[in-house]
């Protein structure tokens, strides 16, 4: 449990970090109108600027995190603490940025801090449930919300950020819960890894995430972006592993734990609504 959270808080503090760099590198690209889906190659440009690709490194650090604290804690404790990197980012901004936070930021920081206290203690054992279905049911999920949103982002001229936030953000949850289920892992078979369909669902929505959320960050508000990520990642991974995989709480804790989880998802996004988090976006 312990080595899960220890995790967990690394990739935050990682992707966090990543946030602010990648901010830079996607704003300092743009060849769409307001509000317009950027073309593949702006994409691909804003992916390859040095600010970037810094940002890239760290979120390879923080998806080790993200994948320890996956197949180790809860998804309901894993996902809400990995999307506090919200608050690694406004008050990195503080600091490198000279930003200023308003009370109301202050506030969902802390609840966002005493909830994921709170889901730790109420935490139980992470589901041993691994259906083979599932495998399968995640990769199909993963390939048709893909393509759906593709379609999506070309005949929408309006709140693109939204939709691809909200898509990124699924499709991270998608990859802690196909992180979960892998086999191949522990004992180590990589002949098993290759055969899962849970293997390519991982490799599947870790890209097409980042992607999603690039292009959330072309489009618009880094805020809507934000918030909109940290929905999709909480939410989605939270319900399956406690639904389908057998997620538990301590006993009696199951109220704690619903309160905390709910508010650390508020919270969050909160801070992701925060005019700091526009600061970072005009940092390109």
């Amino acid at each position: 449990m312990v080595i899960g959270i220890v995790a967990a808080v690394v990739a935050a503090l990682a992707y966090g970090t990543a946030s602010v760099l990648q901010a830079k590198g996607a704003q300092s690209v743009t060849d769409h109108p307001d509000g317009a889906a950027p073309s593949l190659r702006s994409t691909i440009t804003a992916m390859l600027t040095a600010a970037f690709l810094a940002g890239l490194a760290l979120d390879g650090l923080g998806f080790v995190g993200n994948l320890v604290a996956a197949r180790l804690i809860p998804l309901f404790l894993a996902q809400p603490i990995v999307s506090a990197n919200l608050v690694v980012t406004v008050v990195l901004a503080t600091i490198v940025l000279g930003a200023r936070l308003s009370p109301r930021d202050w506030t969902a920081i802390g609840v966002v801090v005493v909830s994921l206290v709170a889901l730790g203690f109420a935490a139980g054992e992470e589901g041993r449930n691994n259906e083979w279905w599932l495998h399968w049911a995640l990769l199909a999920v993963a390939l048709g919300l893909i393509a759906l949103a593709l379609i999506g982002l070309r005949l929408m001229t309006s709140r693109v950020a939204v939709l691809a936030g909200l898509t990124g953000g699924v499709l991270f949850g998608l990859m802690a819960v196909a992180i979960r289920i892998v086999d191949g892992v522990d004992p180590f078979d990589l002949a098993t890894i290759l055969t899962d369909p849970a293997a390519y669902a991982v490799v599947i929505c870790g890209p097409a995430g980042f992607y999603m959320f690039t292009v959330a960050l072309q489009t618009g508000s880094v805020s809507a972006a934000s918030a909109s990520l940290v929905v999709g990642e909480t939410v989605v991974p939270g319900v399956i592993g406690i639904v389908l995989l057998g997620d538990t709480t301590r006993a009696g804790w199951g109220p704690v734990a619903l309160v905390a989880f709910i508010a650390a998802v508020i919270g969050a996004v909160v801070v992701a609504m925060s005019p700091v988090v526009e600061v970072v976006e005009s940092a390109g």
